[in-house]
Parts: structure tokens; C-alpha cells; sequence
């Protein structure tokens, strides 16, 4: 009775592993089935096309490419900044009060690079059909969540990019976003 009951919790953990590392690894191919899905519809929306959406059922779609060469960087970024939007990708938020771009992103994630860019870095960004925009990095700043309409006008041809703060952190959004201001910076071949 006791050898019965030894083997059905064997089986049960060894059911329960299985299990666990089915559900992380579905994960871990299902971000990376859609990194390759977010690259052909970049592919083929930056040949000119119209917006492609990379599955059908999407409610985004990649808008442009951003590039940190010093910290091999370089993501799709998609259109709007809603949790689904961001859960693959970082977002470009549209009717901003600036002509800035202003891009948003997870810290945990895509714009997980954040804390370690530095003032005066690169940042490259190319929209479908146009020449690679470069910025260079010259300000941060940390501010409340209230505050997120009061981003400086000055910045006009600039890039935006925010995340929540602190970097490293359990807690889930929080008051604080992170963001790093750029400004156009003279094309330089990397």
C-alpha cells in the first residue's frame, strides 16, 4: 500500500514537471514565434507596403525600428501603447500634445535597457520607407504619473522614450515613469 502510494506521488510531481515546464516553455516559443511574426510584418510594411498587421487577429502593428547599437538594442516598435500592444513590443503613442516621438515600453522587458543608457548615446530610429532618424541621449528624468502631460514642449523634433520606475522592482506600474529625452543628432554610420 505504501509503495502504491510512493509511486502515485512520483507520478503525480513528475506529472506536475512536466506540466510546469510545458506551460514555461509555450511561453518562451510563443514570444519568440511572435518576434519572428513582428519581423516579416516589418519586412514587409518597411518595403513600402501598407501597414502589416504579424497575425491576423492583432490589434497592432509594427510602425517602426529602434536601434541602440552600444547596448545591441534593436526592436519593432508597433502602433499604440495598450497592455496587448505592449506585451510584444514598445509602442508609439500618437495624438501627443508635441511633435515629438514618444515611444513607451515595459521595464521589465523591452525598454529593460533604460537604466543603463547614458547621456550622449545613440539611439537610431527608421520609419517604413525613410532614412534612418538618429538621436542622441541628453537628458533623464523621473516624474510622477500625474505629471505625464507636463513633458516639455521645447522638445520638438526630439524622442521620447518612458517606462515605470524604479527599474527592478515587484511592484506592478507605480507611480513613477522613467523617461529619456533625445534630440536629432547628425547621421552617423554604425
Amino acid at each position: 500500500m505504501i509503495t502504491r502510494i510512493k509511486n502515485l506521488c512520483f507520478i503525480s510531481l513528475l506529472v506536475g514537471g512536466f506540466w510546469f515546464v510545458a506551460q514555461g516553455s509555450y511561453i518562451h516559443i510563443k514570444a519568440q514565434l511572435a518576434q519572428f511574426l513582428l519581423e516579416t510584418a516589418w519586412s514587409k510594411t518597411s518595403q513600402g507596403n501598407d501597414p502589416i498587421k504579424p497575425w491576423p487577429w492583432a490589434d497592432t502593428w509594427p510602425v517602426a525600428r529602434l536601434a541602440v547599437p552600444a547596448l545591441d538594442i534593436n526592436h519593432i516598435v508597433l502602433a499604440g501603447a495598450n497592455g496587448a500592444t505592449l506585451a510584444f513590443g514598445p509602442g508609439r503613442l500618437f495624438n501627443n500634445q508635441s511633435n515629438a516621438i514618444i515611444l513607451s515600453g515595459h521595464r521589465d522587458t523591452h525598454f529593460d535597457f533604460l537604466d543603463e543608457l547614458k547621456i550622449g548615446e545613440l539611439i537610431r530610429y527608421e520609419l517604413p520607407g525613410q532614412p534612418i532618424q538618429s538621436f542622441k541621449v541628453f537628458a533623464t528624468q523621473i516624474i510622477n504619473t500625474e505629471e505625464i502631460n507636463t513633458i516639455p514642449s521645447s522638445i520638438i523634433s526630439g524622442l521620447i522614450l518612458i517606462t515605470c520606475y524604479p527599474f527592478d522592482t515587484l511592484q506592478i506600474g507605480g507611480p513613477l515613469r522613467y523617461l529619456v529625452y533625445a534630440e536629432p543628432s547628425p547621421a552617423i554610420t554604425i
